[in-house]
């Protein structure tokens, strides 16, 4: 058998209770017992600690019965525990701060301590982070002065699911950045909502507004939980709703001028001059050889002029190429304007060329780039109008560079611009449709969208919330390397992960050492008890034989019913 690995200390501590005098009652406090000593591995030093408990001597008192330990001995490494807060810091902090994956981490610490990854992994799960909720926890008094002095803005936004499982929502305070509940939702209608938000509504706590989307469910269980509170909508999911047909549209005349474009000109801006067919630039053992700069005098030659002509329809082809892949961010990054203006401008610039003296090459792609522009002009016409429209709308709600203005007035500079558009949209059936779109969306969202300019420090956009999903994710991949991992561990820690943590290590060593013990323990069992939907989650398939097995065995005691 394996022996056991023993760690040593030069010398032992006892920590005594630093109370005198029972708290309930004021009696002098007596010596209960002493602990057995136990080994605690810090970032430092190897520790025996023990600790002197102590009790009420007063029979009558309401809690003679608790015996009370020392908060040092508590405040060096959680109960059970044989690391220290600030072994459990470091691992969270290189987790989630430095990004590190846990064979670093361990690489990281093991020349410091004993301490194996399974052991590193462990500590991270099941200390770190539901002590790091029992810290975000201790905030309500801080969040109660918020609310005293201006109110609180609440936003919520959700992590959409992955094949079906539940969603992850998330509602922090802007002004703090406290978290004041994030888990999961099996449902997303107002049922749902409303059993989300009334533990906040619950505190009694004065709310100043709430920002979120403009989700369906959500909306009138916002208005049940916080009646009269103003619910602001985010303007850039208006924007990307209003948006939605021009972007389709947008989208569909980029692949089609691609594929114009391609077919006028593909086989001729594909060639490209190489060292061997098929091969471009090389490196390694065997690289590719460097063409020597032409000097000056060379370049005024026949055969070095001819080179540069080549070297500029070269670049040309390589533009060409360029632009055809351009990607879309709509409402305002539509890629299919923007691969028609830019190969106009290519266009523009061969038709000065040949201009100053015409070749074959620069006649072909001038002939074959006009031919596949014209055919996708008028659909660029109306898709440049409706872009037009959707830019001024943004204008119109951005106070960047504007004198202060109230909430009525932008609203009615929005439906006044309608107003002025609508004529113009009549000109043909695709303007009337985008016009529509905006139109109704604009009615839709009017009830939420004017909030912001009305209610100090609240957003015009809920994409803060958004980016604490893209920060989660972008750190899941950095530190796993897997995509389907990511997923997963969404799932079954994604509440904790959102958690903010201290800005430094020392803060995050000095909050975790405070937490109690008895909500550390509620904690750990909100965990497990989330983690116990993932039991049959299993690849193996000799792992999910033995729970089926399990779970046969487990019916089969069951008493049968009698009826």
């Amino acid at each position: 058998m394996r022996t056991q690995r023993a760690l040593y200390s030069e010398k032992a501590t006892v920590y005594t209770c630093e109370l005198d005098r029972c708290s309930h009652c004021n009696e002098p406090l007596r010596t209960s017992y002493t602990s057995g000593f136990k080994t605690v591995q810090t970032m430092d030093e190897v520790l025996r600690i023990a600790q002197r408990m102590k009790w009420c001597i007063n029979p009558g008192c309401g809690v003679a019965p608790v015996v009370w330990g020392s908060a040092q001995w508590r405040q060096i490494a959680p109960v059970s525990c044989t690391y220290g807060y600030d072994v459990i810091a470091q691992i969270g902090w290189l987790r989630q701060t430095m990004r590190q994956p846990f064979g670093e981490i361990h690489a990281d610490l093991v020349g410091r301590l004993w301490i194996s990854e399974t052991q590193v992994r462990a500590l991270y799960h099941y200390r770190y982070l539901p002590l790091l909720a029992c810290h975000e926890q201790q905030q309500l008094e801080r969040l109660k002065a918020v609310a005293e002095r201006v109110g609180l803005l609440l936003t919520l936004d959700g992590l959409a699911p992955e094949g079906g499982e539940p969603q992850l929502w998330l509602v922090r305070e802007l002004l703090s950045g406290i978290t004041l509940r994030c888990g999961w939702m099996s449902r997303q209608d107002q049922a749902a909502f409303v059993n989300f938000l009334q533990p906040i509504a619950d505190l009694g706590l004065r709310v100043a507004a709430v920002m979120s989307d403009k989700q369906r469910g959500l909306v009138p269980a916002v208005a049940k939980v916080f009646p009269g509170i103003p619910h602001a909508f985010c303007q850039t999911h208006y924007l990307d709703n209003a948006a939605d047909p021009v972007a389709k549209a947008d989208e569909a005349m980029k692949v089609s001028l691609r594929q114009g474009v391609r077919a006028e000109i593909g086989e001729l801006i594909r060639q490209e001059k190489v060292e061997a067919e098929g091969v471009l630039t090389v490196t390694g053992v065997l690289p590719s050889p460097v063409k020597p700069q032409l000097p000056a005098s060379q370049a005024a030659q026949p055969q070095g002029i001819e080179q540069e002509r080549d070297l500029i329809v070269q670049d040309l082809h390589r533009r060409i190429r360029y632009l055809l892949t351009l990607k879309g961010r709509p409402p305002f990054r539509l890629a299919g304007l923007e691969m028609f203006e830019r190969l106009t401008d290519v266009k523009n610039c061969l038709e000065r060329l040949i201009a100053h003296q015409a070749t074959p090459q620069l006649l072909e792609l001038q002939l074959g780039l006009q031919t596949a522009l014209q055919t996708a002009q008028a659909d660029y016409t109306d898709l440049r109008q409706a872009a037009n429209w959707l830019e001024h709308i943004a204008d119109l709600l951005d106070p960047e560079g504007k004198t202060t203005r109230s909430g009525d007035q932008v609203r009615q500079n929005l439906f006044a611009y309608l107003e002025t558009i609508k004529p113009t949209s009549q000109s043909n059936s695709r303007l009337r449709r985008f016009f529509r779109t905006i139109q109704r969306t604009t009615h839709s969202y009017a009830p939420g969208l004017f909030h912001c300019y009305d209610v100090p420090d609240l957003p015009r956009t809920n994409n803060d919330r958004e980016s604490d999903f893209r920060d989660l994710n972008r750190r899941l991949l950095r530190t796993t390397g897997q995509k389907g991992l990511v997923r997963r561990i969404i799932q079954r820690d994604g509440a904790w992960e959102l958690l903010p943590h201290p800005d430094t290590l020392p803060e995050t060593i000095q909050a975790l050492s405070h937490v109690t013990t008895c909500d550390f323990q509620k904690e750990r069992q909100r965990i497990q008890q989330h983690r116990n939907r993932f039991r049959l989650h299993t690849r193996s398939a000799r792992q999910s034989q033995a729970q089926l097995k399990r779970l046969e065995q487990q019916w089969a005691a069951i008493p049968a019913d009698s009826s």
